[in-house]
């Protein structure tokens, strides 16, 4: 194929677009100070290493003749641009977020953002779980974003109170058996 029927474009996308589930329209993008930092030195490492290192190279690579053929100008090239979208992700993402101090309710009863949930279902399986910030749950770790349906469902509930909650077999009553708050620093 000849050259000249090839597009080679910044904004080629080589993929899904880096994002975490959408916010509810007009919600905060709360955190935890944790999640906060954690994107903030994602970013910085981003923005500081990674992408000169790649701009680097793909400079040097440049350089070396035919770009067609050149594997590292390519590779490099299809990098940039996962660290430039990531890098707006993280941006937008920050600008929007609202730190918030789960401390703050240390020895309360009743659930809010940053609390440690026990309840149980029907059944009596006890299950515990944390309610963090959209871009910081991580579900393997027990913890779940507060738009999440049992986020959702336990949210403003207090201890030995029975919520409804819905799901794909349909609605199940569980009972907040233990409400835990980080201890103020």
């Amino acid at each position: 194929m000849s050259k000249a029927f090839t597009k080679e474009t910044d904004t080629e996308d080589d993929g899904p677009p880096d994002e975490a589930p959408a916010l509810p329209a007009g919600a905060k993008n709360y955190m935890t100070q944790a999640g906060f930092q954690r994107l903030q030195d994602e970013l910085r490492q981003l923005t500081r290493v990674e992408r000169p290192k790649v701009v680097e190279t793909v400079s040097w690579a440049a350089g070396n003749g035919d770009r067609s053929e050149n594997g590292d100008y390519l590779y490099g090239k299809k990098r940039l641009r996962e660290i430039d979208r990531r890098i707006r992700f993280l941006t937008k993402r920050l600008d929007i977020a609202e730190v918030v101090d789960p401390s703050v309710h240390h020895g309360r009863d009743q659930v809010f953002f940053g609390a440690t949930v026990t309840y149980a279902n029907q059944r009596g399986d006890e299950r515990t779980i944390t309610i963090k910030g959209i871009d910081e749950a991580d579900s393997s770790h027990g913890e779940v974003s507060w738009i999440a349906p049992i986020a959702r469902a336990l949210l403003k509930a207090k201890v030995g109170d029975e919520v409804s909650l819905v799901t794909p077999g349909g609605v199940e009553k569980i009972e907040v058996v233990e409400v835990v708050y980080p201890t103020p620093p």
